[in-house]
């Protein structure tokens, strides 16, 4: 059942009337708004349940093929949140981040950077990574990275011991967004990296078909940021920590239960990447309070942010469909005889060279030497004969008598085939005392192609007598 995700409260219409201009998905421009949201209220907004008071903060994945609108949604939503957050965007987004140490040095810099400022320290940081995989490409060679990064997502503590002074941010606020293709979600994030909490903390969204525009030179309508403007004010006056409605806490047990069963149905390889499906649907829905100056999340944003969370979920499980535990997605190599094998049995244990070879890859020689094929020729009305291929278990034993317009041979090549039947006379001697039949009549010597074209007598012959196939 397709889920289809609603795009609630000032971004989501926002996101509405940029979307008809723009070749990508909206689901792209939704998600990746949302994200410079969070990384811009980061700093002050928390979110509580059960006690316990966490960021809102939403580390996203835009996964699609290249030229399939992965960068034209991220400017999309640029548009659509620079009239309220344009400044932070501009003085707090970086990239190129491939080291744990890089992070935290990244992070000190920038709280030391605001020590001194009026409004105080500021931990926030928003890492667009374009081109994900060049960055995961490098990081395997850092053991601390993804240490570093769940320290981060969680808003723990991080430390970097590796200079001669030791830096650390106690409170950091950083986001997440990047760019990626399937095929290299498949080769570098595997399900041992998700089990130990690294990449299930990114929501990746696979991106559907992009729509075609007539007109390449049509510009963005302006937007009108004065709610979403208003809103960042009140998120990042003071500290907030918003907490869940009565009315949206009865949602917010169907979202646990939700969450446990879909993880409980799937291979480990895949329910590693969605074990934070609640965690992640109360982070999306504080973002959407606070974008409504609202402390309470009522059942209208979670609901909202649960539709978005479980396009996230299906995204996941056809990303990882094909890993197999977490390593790289390879297939079986198939060996020319099971492919020409495979084409025969789907004939119905016979076909062409026009039914097989095209899809094997391969010539009509490289078939004909596979020991277990066999080939023959068939003539049907004027032109070249056909060619057909037949697996050798399937050959009849006396393939003369099978044959409908047999090919004369000559006669050494009938010598050749009758001297690799060897034949122990002592089997067929008449046991002593007995008297030994009356030997059958040989027929007057005819030539080969008189024997190939005149039915052989066989009514005088034993059926058992191994001499018939030498005459």
């Amino acid at each position: 059942m397709s889920v289809a995700p609603v795009f609630y409260g000032p971004i989501g219409r926002a996101v509405r009337k940029v979307a008809p201009y723009v070749e990508t998905d909206p689901l792209g421009i939704y998600v990746a708004a949302l994200t410079l949201w969070s990384a811009a209220i980061g700093g002050t907004v928390r979110v509580s349940s059960r006690g316990n008071a966490r960021p809102a903060l939403l580390w996203t994945c835009l996964a699609a093929g290249t030229g399939r609108g992965k960068g034209t949604a991220l400017r999309a939503a640029q548009h659509v949140m620079r009239p309220a957050v344009g400044r932070f965007l501009d003085t707090h987004t970086t990239s190129g981040i491939t080291s744990g140490a890089s992070l935290v040095n990244h992070l000190a810099e920038q709280a030391e950077a605001t020590a001194e400022m009026e409004a105080g320290r500021d931990v926030r940081t928003l890492v667009i990574e374009e081109e994900w995989s060049e960055v995961l490409r490098r990081v395997r060679r850092d053991a601390s990275f993804t240490a570093k990064l769940r320290a981060a997502w969680d808003g723990a503590p991080i430390r970097n011991t590796t200079k001669e002074e030791a830096q650390s941010v106690e409170d950091p606020a950083m986001v997440l967004h990047t760019h990626i293709t399937p095929s290299d979600w498949t080769r570098y994030i595997g399900a041992v990296e998700a089990a130990g909490g690294s990449y299930n903390r990114i929501m990746p969204f696979a991106l559907g078909a992009v729509p075609m525009l007539d007109d390449d030179a049509v510009t963005l309508p302006s937007i009108d940021g004065a709610e979403v403007s208003d809103a960042y004010g009140w998120a990042t006056i003071r500290p907030r920590t918003l907490t869940l409605s009565d009315g949206a806490r009865p949602l917010w047990r169907v979202v646990r239960r939700y969450t446990r069963i879909i993880a409980e149905s799937l291979p480990e390889s895949q329910a590693v990447f969605i074990e934070r499906t609640a965690e992640q649907t109360l982070r999306v829905a504080a973002c959407l309070a606070a974008s409504e100056c609202s402390e309470v999340i009522t059942h209208e944003m979670l609901s909202a942010a649960f539709s978005l969370v479980r396009r996230s979920v299906r995204s996941a499980v056809t990303l990882t469909g094909t890993t197999p535990e977490g390593s790289k997605a390879t297939r079986p190599v198939v060996s020319l005889a099971d492919k020409v094998r495979a084409r025969i049995e789907m004939h119905g244990g016979r076909a062409t060279s026009s039914q097989v070879l095209p899809y094997v890859n391969a010539t009509a020689a490289q078939v004909k030497a596979l020991p277990e094929i066999v080939v023959t020729e068939e003539r049907k009305g004027i032109g070249r004969p056909a060619v057909v291929f037949t697996l050798r278990e399937n050959a009849p034993v006396h393939r003369e008598s099978n044959r409908t317009a047999p090919k004369p041979q000559p006669a050494s090549a009938e010598r050749e085939e009758n001297r690799a039947s060897v034949v122990r006379i002592d089997s067929y001697r008449p046991t002593p005392h007995q008297e030994p039949e009356p030997r059958p009549e040989i027929p007057a010597r005819v030539t080969i192609r008189q024997r190939h074209q005149a039915p052989r007598p066989t009514a005088t012959l034993p059926s058992d007598n191994p001499f018939r196939a030498l005459l």
